[in-house]
């Protein structure tokens, strides 16, 4: 073997390995026997079984199949008829407008594409006066605009490469124009069809920000279901979908050589009949699921809600825990049978945001067309004020549409009511949860002696902040990606307010982020799972529910609450709630939806899953929740040795008392939940007054606004800091070499051009003729030479 052989085919194995050591890594994954994206800990087949019982994961993967056929399909149609036209036009000026036009989708990024054609969607639907603009529809009209270049460009070429003449002869011969273009021109371009289909059918597989869009709160791809999974974590199940889709392919691919004319021909007739067999099988499987589903579903109201919430902040059946929107469907579905006697279908359409501010940049573009949105307390206040939300009901009587709310812990009664033009209390948002903001820190990262004062409970914000921490611990901190909670942690580590007036006390804020910035790993929202519970960070603010979600994942992640020097805690408590936006049409199943969320199992489920803490007093009294939440446990039965008596069934036997009722004991120190629930839980009221967030735009004497602090983020967020003179003159030669070589290009296109067209043979009559002109003129002078020869 030559060196240049052996240099090949390690070029052949590199590529290899990073085409597929990804994939590799992801089918890894999908045998985890723990929802970890990060860490491995044993083989199980669990996240497979998750995904065939995950209705909305399948559901968006049909959405995606659907969506991708349809518009493949029509843009094929339709691209082919464009390609036929732009090849028969006879003005070249015309025809290269028409394709510089063409290929404009093709030219412009994709978010500039989905931007003006959701504000298009939006202003068109606000003319017709629909109640929401987005869904399916415009999402099948975005995708077959992006793919019909793609068509054009693979059939047009097939156009000119065919001969002109035949369809002529084929007319000549007896056939009108659609039978010369069926029987001539078709078979003819056959191979530029059938490749443009299968471009558009994986562009429209795989797009994400142009969907991402122009779609509504009804219907959600593959892709878009994958990034929501982003903004916390993607699951397992995602992987053993991704697996699925990956073997499947290979499958294809595999039949497709096999069907091929090369291996056809070797190929038994036994052997093609079982291909066939087994290819008809699939597709008559697939058709008849189809039919089955379709004629269940015929002839029954569909009924939708559309839910936007945070990511993983519900109970979504996911490892054998409560389904709460599955039981709310037959709660529903029960509930409207027993007082009409018509069955309807329920149908929950959930998907999730990652900040306040996303929830409200969808709401403002008017392209939502939500029932339940779940803002936190600042943004509630803001979309109260701009007239995005609806009241939910007076105060006196929100009972009556709302039992549950019954509840709602005394301390909490005031929240999230505003007076009407009539002077009425009304309720804007039922509490969902509340939660305070701490920090989380790796164990093995953390020097012994910070590990000392944090377990002391002497700690506070300066471990992100003081220059000692920041210079140990650096490019290890993750920061807040949301401007509120990033400049909350700073103006607390000052002492300052966090909605302080002062545009001097902001500044001074600002500063202490821009000094932090050059220590920090990454600013990150929901991202913060994967790098703290892989190991990659040290310390991170972020919500006490989810850091005891990481903590569940990797033994080493601690967390506290941040205390200032005064020995207090000073940290941002917040409350999120259940809002019903002006937009919705269906206000009775948005209520009936709250509700439900607030009933006891419902309440409980979600409180246990996501680990925030429930403002409902019949949450709190349930004792499943107490022992859950480590407030308690049960007392067992021991032995002699101080071992566990165990029943027949393995499990330990719990103690009783008198009356045959369990002995519950209750802790008094030692862990987290107890500690949270003594300091916190009996000075509620306060601490929102204090450390709550409150809308910048409405806060009294306020001299700094909501768009002064996005002024601030982006200035701290812009990496202009970072760029020395170098990085500008790398740009600016990579700048003057593209020019370059685009004019190199332009004036080597031409001189072939030029060559082509004095060598064409169709070049035009008029250069033939002057060709001739010229060589008549040479034989003439040559004759005269010779005559005068002659006569010499």
């Amino acid at each position: 073997m030559n060196k240049k052989n052996i240099a090949c085919n390690i070029y052949t194995v590199l590529v290899f390995i990073f085409l597929y050591l990804p994939i590799l890594v992801l089918i890894m994954y999908s045998f985890n026997s723990t929802d970890s994206t990060s860490v491995l800990k044993g083989f199980s087949f669990q996240w497979y079984k998750e995904l065939f019982t995950d209705s909305a994961t399948l559901n968006a993967l049909k959405n995606t199949l659907v969506l991708a056929i349809l518009s493949s399909v029509i843009a094929t149609l339709v691209g082919t008829a464009a390609a036929y036209g732009i090849s028969k036009m006879q003005n070249k000026y015309i025809k290269n407008a028409t394709m510089s036009v063409t290929q404009i989708p093709m030219i412009n990024p994709e978010i500039v594409t989905g931007i003006s054609m959701m504000l298009l969607f939006v202003f068109v639907g606000t003319i017709v006066g629909t109640s929401s603009s987005l869904g399916f529809g415009t999402v099948l009209i975005a995708h077959i605009t992006f793919n019909l270049p793609y068509v054009i460009l693979l059939v047009l070429p097939k156009f000119k490469e065919m001969d002109r003449n035949l369809p002529k002869a084929a007319q000549d011969l007896g056939c009108t124009p659609l039978q010369s273009f069926f029987k001539v021109e078709l078979p003819a371009i056959m191979p530029g069809i059938i490749a443009g289909f299968i471009m558009a059918f994986t562009l429209s597989l795989d797009d994400f920000v142009i969907s991402y869009f122009t779609t509504g709160s009804g219907f959600e791809t593959l892709p878009i279901r994958i990034y929501s999974m982003t903004k916390k974590r993607v699951t397992p199940d995602m992987y053993a979908l991704s697996t699925l889709i990956f073997v499947s392919i290979l499958v294809l691919l595999l039949i497709s050589n096999l069907m091929s004319d090369k291996n056809r021909k070797e190929m038994s007739k036994k052997a093609k009949t079982i291909a066939k067999v087994s290819i008809g099988s699939v597709f008559g499987i697939i058709g008849i699921v189809t039919i089955i589903v379709l004629a269940m579903s015929a002839g029954t109201k569909t009924v939708k809600l559309n839910v936007y919430n945070w990511g993983e902040y519900i109970s979504d059946g996911g490892q054998g825990s409560y389904n709460t929107n599955k039981e709310f469907e037959l709660y529903y579905e029960n509930l409207h049978y027993e007082k009409t006697g018509e069955k309807i279908d329920v149908q929950v359409n959930y998907t999730t945001f990652a900040s306040n501010e996303d929830l409200y940049a969808k709401l403002k573009s008017g392209a939502g067309g939500y029932d339940i949105i779940v803002p936190s307390d600042y943004m509630l206040e803001k979309l109260h004020k701009e007239g995005l939300i609806q009241s939910l009901g007076k105060v006196d009587t929100i009972t009556e549409a709302i039992p549950n709310l019954q509840y709602l812990n005394s301390q909490f009664k005031d929240m999230f009511v505003y007076p009407n033009e009539n002077g009425e209390l009304e309720l804007y948002g039922a509490m969902y949860t509340y939660g305070v903001v701490g920090i989380v820190y790796n164990t093995e990262k953390i020097s012994p002696e910070d590990l000392e004062k944090i377990e002391n409970g002497e700690m506070g914000w300066e471990i992100l902040y003081d220059q000692e921490y920041m210079e140990r611990y650096k490019g290890q901190i993750l920061q807040f990606n949301n401007p509120r909670d990033a400049f909350g942690t700073a103006m607390y580590h000052l002492g300052f307010n966090v909605n302080t007036a002062s545009t001097d006390q902001w500044q001074r804020a600002y500063e202490l982020l821009q000094k932090q910035k050059p220590y920090v790993q990454s600013y990150v929202m929901d991202e913060i799972y994967n790098k703290m519970e892989s190991g990659e960070a040290a310390l991170a603010a972020y919500y006490a529910g989810d850091c005891l979600a990481m903590a569940e994942n990797n033994e080493n992640l601690g967390f506290f609450y941040p205390k200032n020097s005064q020995g207090v805690f000073e940290t941002n408590i917040f409350a999120d709630a259940m809002c019903i936006p002006t937009s919705s049409q269906n206000k009775e199943l948005a209520l009936a939806y709250i509700n439900f969320m607030l009933s006891e199992e419902a309440a409980v489920a979600n409180a246990e899953y996501i680990y925030y803490s429930s403002p409902y007093t019949h949450v709190k009294d349930n004792l499943d929740y107490q022992i859950y939440m480590g407030y308690c446990d049960y007392v067992y039965v021991l032995d002699e040795n101080d071992e566990y008596v165990l029943d027949e069934n393995g499990d330990p036997i719990i103690e009783l008392d008198e009356n045959g009722n369990p002995i519950i004991e209750y802790f008094e120190d030692g862990d987290y939940s107890v500690i949270y629930y003594e300091e916190f839980e009996n000075s509620l009221g306060s601490m929102f007054n204090s450390y709550a967030f409150k809308d910048l735009d409405t806060t009294v004497g306020a001299s700094i606004t909501t768009q002064d602090l996005n002024g601030y983020w982006e200035g701290l967020k812009v990496d202009s800091g970072s760029f020395d003179g170098t990085i500008y003159i790398i740009c600016g030669i990579i700048l003057v070499g593209i020019i370059g070589f685009a004019v190199y290009y332009i004036v080597i296109t031409k001189k072939r051009r030029k060559l082509y067209w004095n060598n064409s043979p169709s070049a035009p009559q008029e250069k033939a003729e002057e060709k001739d002109d010229s060589m008549s003129e040479t034989v003439m002078i040559a004759a005269v030479k010779a005559e005068k020869k002659k006569k010499d």
